[in-house]
């Protein structure tokens, strides 16, 4: 048995190898344990995965507007910012292996403070096998629930609930990943589970689906024979044997058995004729490599035209996989990949989900709270609390990895309202918010990287000014500087781990890292600042822009919308001018600006349409108030109301 001693649990070594037990570092991994109210859990054969769900208390920044008769615009603001408290849901979901589920329940015991829970839902084969002992150690009422109906559950919430969950793999791109944007409608669709067997479920509404098919030969055959051919006995090694194996020295290919006649036949020589085929002829030994990945290529073709049939005879063009042998694996997501083409001729699409591994642990949560209705509500994935697709947590040492074992976590937190597709668009299925995409653009990723690695250091110091009364702002700062910076080298290794890497998710990792270590908004002081001083230009910017004829504002109020931008940026060569120059603002940003052309120019375009019947409608969507804001936006935003076009906010 582990050690008990400390928070973090303890190892015992005997005869110069490690028990099962782990050294757990509890705010990385279990956190918010004593605020903990409900839990679940999925245990297969190799992995548990734990769900809980606990309220988080943090800080929000908020904006109270003040009367401003009698008030000295000169000198005073027009608004106060205060730090409220605040408590939000968050979902925690923890991956790890069966081997330490009794320290990890150990762990949750002693870390338990006060829950209302009496239930723990359970899914998966082992929740029989380790019934006894989860009601043992936590005192908890095992419930099991059916396994098809917590991995639809769990796959429907993750389809409608974070972006850029599904992803298809293309093994030339770089990086491989591709990732589908959030279709309004999910359904229908096909499930297939590849756990010890293979389950293939047809998915039609939230409650609606069905068992089609399946296979005895799945993610257990390919362990069980694995280990009889190559000795191994753990599944991840054997994935990592195939991955170095070259799977041509055992299997016969076409072309070994048409010779150069197969070409008339309309096939690659290189496709796999008889996997193993040259065992039955060769007088030689195979390493055990070229075995595992003859015998992956075998299961995973297998499966592959068998989704395939089944999708084709549903007329499903979507096909999801999941279970214990995808892993985010490359060699099993391509070698499906290529089946499912390869047998449909393109018609259907092969989809991995970044989050496949907590499916069942999701759904039997959700069945667990279903009289709060947690559907009602939108959630978020929490950048800071999560290790993203295929990393293990970047923020445990290697050293401690090694004896901790891989955990995997995914953390989700309740917004604070209800996301809807704006109903103005045409097709919400194909619009992209952001113009820059990160993962595919290596030359874009690296410089916007390299941005906000040089900034982290600034965003620190402003941290700790926006709080000048906290006597550990200092510290917590230094925790968000670490973790933040961690977070963007695990991008620089795999741009791929959150989903489609834009310059909007690089902000909002930084924004929960800040959160996480209670900065609500390191730069509201500054923008305090700005807005007196742009409130206080205002009414000077709209005379002068009275005073020209209309082709000259027109032209004034673009060079005020990029002036106002300037402040908004966040350019390495701006952040310098506005920390060296304090006194730079609106007019000295507008002498800064580039003569025309412009890199993107459509100016003269723009104008001849301006010049046509008014527009009867105008969308302008603004992240925050600020000089970009009041002296850019707001003046414009008056042209147009004076042109009788009406004019929608979005996110002021």
């Amino acid at each position: 048995m582990a050690a008990r001693g400390g928070r973090g649990g303890g190892v015992v070594v005997s005869g110069g190898s490690l028990d099962k037990s782990i050294t757990l570092p509890p705010d990385e991994i279990f956190r918010n344990l004593e605020n903990a109210k409900r839990f679940a859990i999925d245990i297969g054969g190799s992995l548990a995965k734990l769900a809980y769900y606990s309220t988080v208390q943090h800080k929000v920044a908020r904006v109270r507007s003040f009367d401003q008769s009698g008030k000295d615009a000169e000198h005073e603001s027009p608004y106060e910012i205060t730090v409220q408290e605040e408590i939000t849901a968050r979902l925690h979901f923890i991956k790890f292996e069966n081997a330490y589920i009794e320290t990890c329940l150990d762990f949750i015991k002693d870390h338990l403070v006060n829950t209302e829970t009496k239930v723990i839902k359970a899914t998966g084969g082992g929740a029989y096998k380790f019934k006894d002992l989860i009601e043992e150690k936590l005192g908890l009422k095992v419930d099991k629930e059916d396994v098809m109906t917590c991995l639809i559950k769990g796959c429907n919430f993750v389809l409608k609930n974070i972006p850029h969950e599904a992803f298809a793999y293309l093994k030339d791109a770089d990086p491989e990943f591709r990732f589908q944007m959030n279709h309004p409608n999910i359904f229908p669709y096909l499930l297939v589970n590849i756990g010890s067997g293979v389950s293939i479920v047809k998915v039609e509404t939230e409650d609606k689906f069905e068992w089609i098919g399946g296979s005895s030969i799945g993610g257990g055959t390919f362990w069980g024979l694995g280990a009889l051919l190559t000795k191994t006995k753990k599944f991840d090694e054997l994935l990592q044997l195939a991955s170095k194996g070259q799977h041509t020295n055992v299997d016969m290919l076409v072309k070994d058995v048409y010779g150069g006649a197969y070409q008339t036949l309309g096939l690659s020589g290189n496709l796999i004729a008889s996997s193993f085929g040259k065992s039955a002829t060769a007088d030689k030994d195979f390493s055990k490599e070229d075995m595992a990945k003859s015998l992956l290529h075998m299961i995973s073709n297998d499966i592959g035209q068998l989704a395939c049939l089944y999708a084709k005879l549903h007329n499903l063009n979507k096909i999801y996989f999941g279970g214990f042998f995808i892993r985010g694996h490359p060699v099993t997501m391509r070698t499906i990949t290529y089946s499912i083409n390869f047998f449909s001729k393109g018609e259907v699409q092969a989809l991995f989900l970044r989050h496949e591994g907590y499916l069942g642990a999701i759904g039997a949560f959700l069945k667990g709270a279903e009289q709060d209705n947690p559907n009602q509500y939108s959630w978020g994935e929490n950048y800071a609390g999560s290790s993203g697709l295929m990393s293990t947590s970047p923020d445990i040492c290697p050293m401690q990895r090694e004896r901790s074992g891989t955990f995997d976590m995914l953390e989700m937190d309740r917004l604070e309202r209800t996301l809807v597709n704006l109903p103005l668009l045409k097709d919400p299925s194909v619009y992209v918010p952001d113009t820059v995409d990160l993962t595919d653009d290596a030359m874009a990723r690296k410089y916007w990287l390299s941005c906000f690695e040089d900034a982290l250091d600034g965003v620190a110091k402003r941290a700790v000014a926006s709080q000048p009364d906290s006597v550990d702002a200092a510290e917590r700062a230094e925790k968000f500087r670490q973790k933040y910076w961690d977070k963007l080298q695990t991008l620089r290794q795999q741009p791929f781990a959150y989903g489609t890497l834009t310059v909007r998710s690089l902000l909002d990792t930084r924004e929960h890292c800040l959160n996480e270590f209670n900065f609500p908004d390191p730069y509201s002081k500054v923008k305090q600042k700005e807005n007196g001083i742009a409130l206080k230009y205002y009414q000077s910017v709209i005379e002068s822009l009275d005073t020209l004829g209309w082709e000259e504002r027109q032209f004034a109020l673009v060079k005020g919308l990029l002036a106002g931008n300037v402040f908004d940026w966040g350019a390495k060569a701006v952040s310098d001018v506005l920390e060296t120059e304090p006194q730079f603002g609106f007019e000295e940003a507008k002498e800064k600006l580039q003569e025309r052309p412009w890199l993107e120019d459509s100016y003269n375009e723009w104008l001849e349409r301006l010049k046509g019947s008014p527009h009867k409608c105008a969308l302008i969507f603004a992240d925050n108030s600020g000089i970009d804001i009041i002296l850019g936006v707001f003046p414009f935003v008056r042209e147009l109301l004076s042109r009788g076009t009406e004019v929608i906010f979005f996110g002021l």
